[in-house]
């Protein structure tokens, strides 16, 4: 009786667990989710939100910013279990805080964010990005 009512409770949290189902390639992640959110976090000084529709949209970049962190852990996605992991919770904490900061219109707190955010993304990059940083030969 006990092994059948444990079967039947690792059965229901199998058939439970999410399938997920990837859509773009880490390029199309970075390009077309990762950079426009991160740049409305770096730029933000150039075109600083001005009412609360700018501000709202100012909190969804950096909302997308924070969850696409999660879509670079998903299975499949995630290099490794250390420094793909770390790296990514870098981005993703510096993300959460511009958030909680565009929630509270706080326009210097989220300046003041710029070099953590370079410094989460410099990091992953030299990590992961062969030849990042490296001058590229003439043609």
């Amino acid at each position: 009786m006990r092994t059948l009512l444990l079967l039947l409770v690792c059965g229901a949290a199998f058939a439970q667990a999410p399938a997920y189902q990837p859509v773009g390639n880490m390029s199309q992640l970075m390009v077309d989710i990762i950079y426009p959110a991160s740049d409305a976090v770096f730029y933000i000084g150039r075109n600083k939100p001005k009412n609360d529709v700018e501000w709202n949209q100012f909190k969804t970049q950096a909302l997308m910013l924070a969850e696409s962190g999660n879509l670079l852990l998903m299975p499949g996605r995630a290099r490794d279990n250390d420094k793909w992991v770390a790296d990514t919770k870098l981005m993703i904490d510096v993300a959460k805080k511009a958030y909680n900061l565009a929630k509270a219109k706080n326009l210097d707190g989220i300046l003041d964010l710029n070099d953590e955010l370079n410094t989460a993304c410099v990091t992953c990059h030299k990590d992961y990005r062969p030849n990042y940083g490296r001058p590229q030969p003439q043609k």
